[in-house]
């Protein structure tokens, strides 16, 4: 069985086609510059040679036929015909509280959505797109919705709801939902495995760092807490979003530099946290080699950046009572030793630190904490992919054969 695995930006398009039998990847790609000036495919088949292609590409829906018909191309395809994909996952980001789970796509679903699209304007309007434009093109294909929010549906109330008058949660659903849900669900998975124990007998402690962040408490295979909000803005200090701050410091920047709603908005997304701190790049790279010849404020930003992640995660091992693992994934997580050195130096306490050796690895799964450590510290490479094609395929596992 065939998954084709899709991921709609605004002017983007990810995917991926999956081989369920053995979870091989057979092809994966990326459109880019969707209804833009210079928009390509670039097209990626397992076993043969890349391509690139450039041309006109005025919406979703012209960006996903270029993506079917490359994958049935004799020369750079990998299946013969359609017929072959037996369902769709699609990325959503937000599905508020409406959905805990990954779900079939039909009316009900593609209109909750819509209304989620309030919380997530940016990306839920451009996850339609896609299911929309597959639709079109393969309407007898089943779809699945696969949420960032849903793995963070098991939080209890004490820990999603804000300090705000009731009321308003009940008029406008304002509460923490979180986001990277399926990064978080695949590597405190994979870290169960690794130490060969079930979900529900772990303590399990997820950083997912890149240039977006977040850290989940996911306990005894729940998660229970965390960072990220109402929206990605809420948190860790990210690469250009501030994470959290006083709320009285936004009306006080409306007043003093002049601005309205939107520009306080893009402000605090857009030109804040390492960048604005560093004053130089939101690439953790550009910081830290900028660190390294001295730069005082590169050098800070890092500081605040580690302190914030080792702040959640002594908050989350008091929240959960103890810790069985921690672990790094995404772009930063996996690839930046002196991070993961940064932030663990200290965590002595909990039984566990870093091993030197080990902790020199890039983008590859391993064990990091020093042997015989009560508490194990694991870089976990994501595959959020993978996520979206089991939860499909599990949807679908009634309507189709395997």
């Amino acid at each position: 069985m065939k998954i084709f695995v899709v991921n709609c930006g605004s002017s983007s398009l990810k995917y991926q086609l999956i081989n369920m039998v053995d979870e091989s990847v057979l092809a994966k790609g990326l459109v880019e510059r969707i209804g833009i000036d210079g928009s390509t495919l670039k097209h990626v088949p397992t076993g043969k040679e890349s391509v690139t292609l450039n041309e006109v590409i005025a919406n979703h829906s012209v960006g996903i036929k270029m993506v079917l018909d490359i994958l049935t191309d004799s020369n750079h395809g990998v299946i013969e015909s359609l017929e072959e994909i037996a369902a769709i996952g699609h990325r959503v980001v937000h599905g508020g509280e409406k959905f805990a789970d990954s779900v079939l796509i039909g009316l009900d679903v593609l209109k909750n959505i819509e209304l989620c699209s309030v919380m997530a304007p940016l990306h839920n309007p451009a996850n339609l797109l896609g299911i929309e434009a597959c639709e079109k093109l393969m309407p007898s294909t089943p779809q699945v919705a696969v949420f960032d929010t849903a793995f963070h549906q098991t939080m209890p109330k004490q820990a999603y709801l804000y300090g705000l008058p009731y009321e308003l949660y009940e008029k406008y659903a304002l509460r923490r939902y979180g986001f990277h849900g399926t990064s978080h669900k695949y590597v405190a998975q994979r870290a169960a495995n690794i130490m060969d124990e079930h979900m529900t007998n772990l303590r399990i402690i997820t950083c997912h760092l890149g240039n977006g962040a977040s850290i989940a408490a996911v306990k005894y295979g729940k998660c229970i807490d965390t960072s990220m909000g109402y929206t990605p803005l809420e948190g860790l200090v990210m690469g250009t979003r501030s994470g959290e701050i006083d709320p009285a410091i936004i009306p006080f920047l409306m007043e003093k530099e002049k601005l309205d709603a939107k520009e306080i908005d893009e402000y605090l997304n857009k030109k804040s946290g390492i960048l604005g701190i560093s004053g130089l790049s939101s690439d953790f790279r550009d910081v830290e080699q900028a660190a390294e010849e001295g730069n005082e404020r590169a050098q800070l930003a890092i500081d605040i950046f580690a302190y914030k992640v080792k702040k959640y995660i002594g908050g989350y091992v008091a929240a959960m009572g103890g810790v069985d693992a921690i672990v790094f994934t995404a772009g930063l997580g996996e690839n930046s030793a002196f991070m993961r050195d940064k932030i663990c130096n200290g965590l002595e306490y909990l039984g566990t630190r870093i091993d030197k050796e080990r902790n020199m690895v890039r983008g590859k799964e391993q064990e990091i904490s020093v042997k015989r450590a009560p508490v194990k510290i694991f870089v976990i490479p994501t595959n959020e992919e993978l996520v979206i094609a089991r939860d499909t395929a599990n949807v679908c596992k009634e309507l189709i054969k395997f």
